[in-house]
């Protein structure tokens, strides 16, 4: 059993995030107010190569929170945890405080 996953080219493996579903004083939250699909980079390929040869780094680093599509990326279960697998370009973006 693998330990730890490095993605290969432009991969990006993340961790999403799951919102509460309660309050700290117990109340219980609808479903659709916390729809913020969001995710925290845990490992970043080493990037693509370009027509030419270059390597084209990713744009995201390890820790940065960043938004998800709705739909898309590979499941990969390492241990008890569960991860996504997403390529460079198909995050959406980065979110910060």
């Amino acid at each position: 059993m693998a330990r730890r996953l490095i993605p290969t080219l432009n991969r990006v493996l993340v961790e999403k995030i799951i919102p509460p579903s309660k309050t700290t004083a117990g109340i219980l939250l609808p479903e659709s107010s916390t729809k913020l699909n969001s995710g925290k980079v845990v490992a970043v390929g080493p990037g693509a190569r370009d027509r030419s040869g270059n390597v084209v780094p990713v744009c995201v680093k390890e820790g940065d929170t960043v938004l998800l599509p709705e739909y898309g990326g590979t499941q990969v279960k390492l241990g008890e945890k569960e991860f996504h697998l997403f390529r460079d370009e198909d995050i959406l973006g980065t979110l910060h405080d």
